[in-house]
């Protein structure tokens, strides 16, 4: 994504020069509607709304599942956009869950507000260490629980608990203020830890698992309005889960996953850094003068002691 007021333009076949900022735009609307998701959800948890405080964390997940598609599919993506979309995360998927669980949970301790501060910065910290290690890149797994997951996973626990799965089975019998204590620690370890997630399809129509992606995408944000509340919150644990089970099971084994690249790698610039102007002292250091061998007559190379 580009910031509201970068222009750029492209020329068509006939020489029309057509501007397309509203294609710039786009991306970063899906990044400001995610953070208005976010601060609705606190003003709605402060008022004892969490059913739509819930759903507008849900609908701010829906967002940020989007614009980075949309930026890379539009060919707008830029730092700028991953770190607007880091800040934006940090407040929808960082502060608003850790409120929620406040206002729901956690409002009648002295301290047990510091078990919000801990999920905030904890995901605050998975955010700064994306930035740095896999922003703008396409991935296909994630190093740590991703903050969006772990936001939503709080969020989706009031649904979950409105519901006769929970209310008339012996999980209504726990004892939810201690569970939810330690699910709320264990989610804030594990954004912060090298555990491997993975990450959510690419969408596209080019290659086959682009094309299963597109279906995985659309079909979630479908069950956002269609399925049964009380999916959620389960289907969330057991990503959390499977993300431990991956980690222990091939830790044992003594190898990674498959396919669980480096985080980083120097051969794989960021999206359109072209864009941003580099200063003059920075474009002069990689300017590297290259050795110039001497040239030899075809057939008679130099000694291997003159090479």
């Amino acid at each position: 994504m580009l910031p509201p007021d970068h222009t750029r333009v492209v020329a068509r076949d006939n020489g029309e020069r057509v501007s397309r900022r509203s294609i710039v735009v786009l991306p970063n609307g899906f990044t400001l509607f995610n953070l208005l998701c976010g601060m609705f959800a606190i003003v709605s948890a402060s008022r004892g709304d969490f059913n739509i405080a819930a759903f507008a964390i849900v609908s701010g997940g829906v967002a940020d599942a989007l614009d980075g598609r949309v930026a890379r599919a539009t060919g707008t993506g830029s730092r700028f956009g991953s770190e607007l979309d880091s800040l934006v995360d940090a407040i929808s998927f960082g502060l608003a869950p850790a409120l929620i669980m406040y206002f729901a949970v956690f409002n009648k301790g002295r301290w047990d507000w510091l078990f919000c501060f801990f999920f905030t910065a904890c995901a605050v910290i998975r955010l700064a260490r994306f930035n740095i290690e896999q922003a703008g890149r396409e991935k296909r797994y994630h190093h740590g629980l991703p903050s969006p997951a772990a936001g939503l996973t709080l969020a989706t626990y009031y649904w979950f608990s409105q519901t006769p799965l929970y209310n008339e089975t012996m999980l209504g019998d726990l004892n939810w203020t201690v569970a939810l204590t330690i699910l709320m620690m264990l989610l804030a370890f594990l954004m912060i830890s090298n555990v491997s997630y993975p990450a959510v399809p690419t969408i596209g129509f080019r290659k086959l698992s682009e094309i299963l992606g597109t279906i995985v995408v659309v079909a979630a944000v479908l069950g956002v309005f269609f399925l049964r509340k009380e999916f959620y919150f389960p289907a969330l644990v057991l990503y959390v889960l499977y993300g431990i089970a991956k980690t222990v099971i091939f830790g044992l084994l003594g190898r990674g996953p498959k396919d669980d690249a480096p985080v980083i790698s120097d051969d794989e610039p960021l999206l359109d850094e072209a864009d941003f102007d580099e200063t003059p002292h920075r474009s002069s250091r990689r300017r590297r003068k290259r050795k110039h061998r001497p040239s030899t007559p075809l057939g008679n190379p130099l000694p291997p002691g003159e090479m």
